[in-house]
């Protein structure tokens, strides 16, 4: 089975050291690189271009560069470097920026350790991840009538995606909602076919991207 590799940047000593071990415990991964700034992971890179992860766990409030600064310097040299952002910001203009920067995911420092791995296996398997309390910071900031063409999305539309960053099922929701599990499939498929994107993150992502200024 091949490993997905990962990499953290880190500079809490307990968290990078408990985030390390507790990932390095799962036959599916494999640990790549490990440090507690940016300059030190791109001064690495420069001697080795060839140790490349898969999957980089990047916090934002670091020593020198911050997690924000380092996600297009990161991305310049590694196109294709998923990167999941684990931080104790949950503000939205954080969390935003650090989304249209090119974080694919967004996970709270109050996740267990279970939900960074659960984390990494969604990305891994080319999906996206938000812990739940980010989640609602992003969509009542969607919904909250500062982007103006929020509008372009049903009431239904709206319920259901607040429902679906609340990490519930297609079928508790067509509970919920008293409406078949096809029905839920079908307006989610709309959700996206207005915003023009393929999976929740990029729903929230693309959004901001292009309507706020």
């Amino acid at each position: 089975m091949k490993k997905t590799k990962i990499s953290i940047i880190e500079d809490n000593k307990v968290v990078r050291e408990n985030v390390s071990k507790f990932v390095g415990f799962h036959e599916e991964f494999e640990l790549c690189q490990v440090h507690g700034s940016v300059e030190s992971f791109l001064h690495a890179l420069n001697i080795n271009p060839s140790i490349q992860s898969d999957i980089l766990i990047l916090d934002i409030g670091l020593p020198g560069l911050s997690g924000l600064e380092a996600i297009p310097l990161i991305l310049e040299k590694l196109p294709h470097q998923d990167i999941i952002m684990l931080t104790t910001y949950e503000e939205e203009d954080v969390i935003l920026k650090a989304l249209c920067s090119g974080a694919c995911s967004y996970i709270s420092k109050k996740a267990s350790l279970d939900e960074i791995v659960e984390a990494l296996r969604i990305v891994a398997n080319g999906g996206s991840y938000m812990s739940p309390s980010v989640a609602r910071e992003i969509v009542n900031h969607l919904m909250g009538g500062r982007v103006s063409k929020a509008s372009i999305l049903s009431d239904r539309q709206k319920e259901i995606l607040e429902k679906l960053v609340d990490g519930k099922s297609y079928a508790t929701i067509s509970t919920e909602l008293f409406i078949s599990v096809e029905t839920v499939r079908s307006h989610v498929k709309k959700l996206y076919k207005v915003l023009q994107v393929n999976n929740k993150t990029e729903a929230i992502t693309q959004y901001m991207k292009g309507y706020i200024k």
